[in-house]
Formats: C-alpha cells, sequence, structure tokens
C-alpha cells in the first residue's frame, strides 16, 4: 500500500462485501450438504472431504455462528483500517484473505462448472 490513507467508504467497503458475500451462507450451505454428502462420501470414502464427508453436522446454527464470528473479524479488521486510514497491517491481511477466498470460490464454479457442490 502507499503511503496515502484512504477513507471510510473504502475501509467500511470490506465488511460491506463480506454481507453480500455471506448472507447466502446460512439459508443455502445447510440444504446444499445434504443433498451433496452423499455423493462427497462415495469420492471421499476415507473422510478425505474434511467434515462434510464425515457426516459432521452443519446445519444452519452452526453455520450461522461461524458467519458471525467471521463477520466479528472482518468488522474489527474495518474498524482497524478505518483507524489507520488502511495502514492497518490486519485490515490488510483480513482483505487479502477475502480476495483470495473469492478467487478460490472462483476456481471451484470453474471446476464443477456451476455453484458449488453442484456435483
Amino acid at each position: 500500500m502507499t503511503g496515502e490513507r484512504v477513507g471510510g467508504a473504502v475501509t467500511w467497503g470490506l465488511p460491506g462485501a463480506w454481507v453480500v458475500h455471506d448472507l447466502e451462507e446460512p439459508a443455502t450451505v445447510p440444504g446444499r450438504l445434504r443433498r451433496n454428502v452423499p455423493g462427497l462420501r462415495k469420492r471421499f470414502p476415507s473422510g478425505a472431504g474434511g467434515g462434510v464427508a464425515a457426516g459432521r453436522d452443519h446445519g444452519r446454527g452452526r453455520v450461522a455462528t461461524a458467519v458471525g464470528v467471521m463477520g466479528a473479524v472482518v468488522g474489527t479488521a474495518a474498524a482497524a483500517g478505518r483507524l489507520t486510514g488502511g495502514r492497518s497491517g490486519f485490515c490488510q491481511s483480513v482483505l487479502t484473505g477475502f480476495g483470495l477466498h473469492g478467487v478460490m470460490h472462483l476456481a471451484q464454479a470453474a471446476a464443477v462448472r456451476g455453484y458449488p457442490p453442484a456435483r
């Protein structure tokens, strides 16, 4: 980042983008997992698919809790960014992580040719 400071609209844009990204997760993840876990178990019989294939509970409450915890992290990073004009290392790290997370979503969608997990 250059020596320039950024305004509040920029730093508060991070949680704004995150909210848009995560609004659908508590509503869609449990159903998608119910539909896709049998196929994941066949594809990864040893549980290599992580908690999903191992059959862990990823119900709406658990997903909402995860979204809330991440919301707190993103909000704190945005506040740190606002206080430092965008110079906070924490804010910059969270912003970078969010960007990489978005790239991962795009790669997954390309790999399955749809909304992951589509198959």
